[in-house]
């Protein structure tokens, strides 16, 4: 078999591999938009109906009536644009000085950064809320906002890596000119990072977005519950009405599939980058 033949063999191979991996994603989604718009009677039919018969586009009408579907969404897109935003201000910049400046520490606080990251959430749970509670911030979204202006070390230790396989000839130019250390981030160095940066803001997004524990914990007026707790309460009123849970399933799924089909060239790019240099 000649070079050119294997070439495209090896080619056919992986994007069939591919293929059937991606299968396996989105075949529940497609479930799920199904189910939605299924009457109750067609739901657990067997052999399996993949195609509605009617479609009942009433369970979306009928779901939004009987959770205050809207105000939950506008508590969510708040907590999660404001988390978001946090995030992506403060990682990037306690990432480039961790990879780019030399200072006292800098190492030793770096890997207790990274000792953070295998401390598991439930651990911190208690210790965190009880220290939410004497700030009297328990029944308010600050707790699940303000954490993320402080730093995230998934995120940090991303940027670092990234920010690590620029060249350090660019700063060293900048310093040269007279440039300072904050001007070189924002005007050169952030610039570079805006695939990794935007990566960051996509994970941040989608863990905001469907965090359940953390308004669990924190949130305890009703009116200003999430999306997570809304299919929550949806459950406990209304019973296993399956077509309403996944209307209100897909709505609050579909933000992200949306936000991520329009983001992924950026996100593939922050991901891949991020390795370049250890």
């Amino acid at each position: 078999m000649n070079p050119k033949m294997k070439k495209r063999l090896r080619s056919v191979l992986t994007h069939a591999v591919l293929i059937i991996a991606s299968a396996f994603f989105i075949i529940p989604f497609i479930w799920l938009v199904s189910t939605s718009l299924k009457p109750s009677t067609q739901i657990f039919t067997w052999p399996p109906e993949w195609i509605p018969r009617p479609f009942t586009w009433s369970n979306y009408a009928d779901a939004m009536e009987y959770i205050p579907f809207f105000t939950y969404l506008k508590n969510t897109v708040f907590i999660t644009l404001a988390s978001t935003i946090g995030a992506m201000i403060s990682c990037p910049l306690v990432a480039y000085s961790f990879a780019k400046l030399r200072w006292r520490g800098n190492k030793t606080l770096f890997a207790i950064t990274i000792a953070v990251m295998m401390i598991p959430t439930q651990v911190t749970m208690i210790p965190l809320f009880i220290m939410f509670e004497k700030l009297g911030w328990v029944g308010t979204p600050l707790p699940l906002i303000i954490p993320a202006f402080f730093g995230v070390p998934l995120y940090i230790f991303l940027l670092r890596q990234f920010f690590l396989g620029l060249p350090t000839e660019l700063l060293d130019s900048a310093r040269i000119d007279g440039a300072g250390e904050f001007r070189i981030y924002w005007q050169i160095m952030l610039p570079l990072a805006k695939p990794a940066v935007l990566a960051v803001g996509l994970f941040q997004f989608m863990a905001s977005w469907t965090d359940f524990i953390g308004p669990l914990l924190y949130l305890t007026d009703p009116g200003s519950y999430t999306l997570s707790l809304g299919l929550q309460q949806f459950h406990n009123l209304r019973g296993p009405e399956w077509g309403l849970m996944m209307a209100v399933a897909t709505m609050m799924t579909l933000p992200v599939v949306i936000l991520f089909f329009f983001l992924q060239k950026t996100f593939i790019q922050g991901i891949t980058f991020t390795g370049i240099k250890g």
